[in-house]
């Protein structure tokens, strides 16, 4: 630092402590000044939190929001994209219902039923994804850009503002011990930096048609949502309805238990008490949480996929497969279905 700079640093220093220890007065600013630095206050606050708070209604899943965040990114590299990059909670349903819709068989009233609200919910999903990457673009991305720049603007001019009116009321105070050029340089300096601040806070209240257009694209896209749901919603709804009286006008099966089989006194060397041993299942979990691998080993999967155990590695790890994977993965993010024979 200069020799001129450090002076300057001592002068706002000495200025500060007079003020705040010895309640020495400062330069006042005049109250319209007051009044546009409040208003642009109360603007700035309301662009970051509206962005922190439509970024967790769009994705209350921390995981998902971060990389919600990272669309624009993506978006300049590769245009428009279509997916957003995370499983949306609808689609992780419809898989569910659907798979096991088709294991029951889509013959089965209830098997076809799962299967058709299961495709219902994966449409959803892909209508959900459409809505996440609208806002982001439309709303999300233009204000930040507004506390990126506008925001950042308006803060370096006040705090440059502040510094300059500390130089020029300690020099003014000393008035006779510095000369009157130096004096009426501080005040000329700390007139530019009071334009400045005062040119930067209405900048960003005027921005004010923009913000406007932002809101109504974004509630344009949450309408768009909701009338694309709602006619999905509609379309399965119906085909349940059909289901219905389908199931309702079938006829009854009658249950005609099998004659029971009788307890077997053969060769007790190798009898099991008549009944022949039933299947033994596998070693198995539940995820309770998407599970996101970050070392080589470990198993990722999503929340409801169960995993066939492999071993215990120790009272914190299991080796599992799924998917034709195997790897290892934290006990406390799964809860135990069948657990492994010692």
């Amino acid at each position: 630092m200069s020799v001129a700079g450090f002076k300057k640093q001592f002068f706002k220093a000495s200025q500060m402590m007079s003020e705040k220890v010895g309640g020495a007065e400062g330069t006042k600013l005049d109250e319209d000044f007051k009044e546009l630095e409040r208003k642009a206050d109360v603007t700035s606050k309301a662009v970051v939190d509206v962005i922190g708070k439509t970024s967790e209604y769009l994705q209350p899943n921390p995981a998902s929001r971060a990389k919600l965040t990272m669309l624009n990114t993506v978006s300049k590299i590769r245009g428009q994209v279509n997916s957003p990059g995370y499983p949306q909670p609808e689609g992780l349903l419809g898989e569910s219902m659907t798979k096991y819709g088709r294991d029951i068989g889509e013959d089965n009233s209830f098997g076809g039923a799962l299967v058709d609200v299961g495709e219902a919910m994966k449409r959803l999903a892909e209508v959900k994804d459409s809505l996440d990457i609208d806002v982001k673009q439309n709303f999300i991305d233009p204000l930040q850009a507004v506390a990126e720049k506008d925001i950042k603007d308006i803060q370096h001019h006040l705090k440059k503002l502040e510094g300059r009116r500390l130089d020029y009321d300690y020099k003014k105070k000393r008035q006779g011990k510095i000369p009157d050029e130096e004096i009426r340089l501080s005040l000329e300096k700390f007139h530019e930096s009071k334009d400045m601040a005062e040119s930067s806070m209405q900048n960003l209240l005027e921005t004010d048609v923009e913000q406007v257009s932002q809101l109504s694209a974004f509630v344009e896209s949450l309408l768009q949502y909701h009338r694309q749901a709602t006619e999905i919603l509609e379309e399965v709804t119906e085909r349940l309805k059909e289901r219905v009286n389908e199931a309702q006008s079938r006829p009854k099966r009658e249950f005609k238990p099998k004659p029971r089989q009788s307890f077997d006194y053969g060769d007790e060397e190798h009898s099991n008490g008549g009944y022949a041993a039933g299947p033994v299942r596998e070693p198995s979990c539940k995820a309770l949480y998407d599970f996101v691998p970050e070392n080589d080993g470990e198993l990722g999967f999503y929340e409801g996929e169960i995993i066939t155990l492999v071993r215990q590695i120790d009272e914190n790890w299991f080796e599992g497969r799924l998917r034709g994977q195997t790897g290892y993965f934290p006990n406390n993010y799964v809860e135990v279905i069948v657990p492994i024979s010692h």
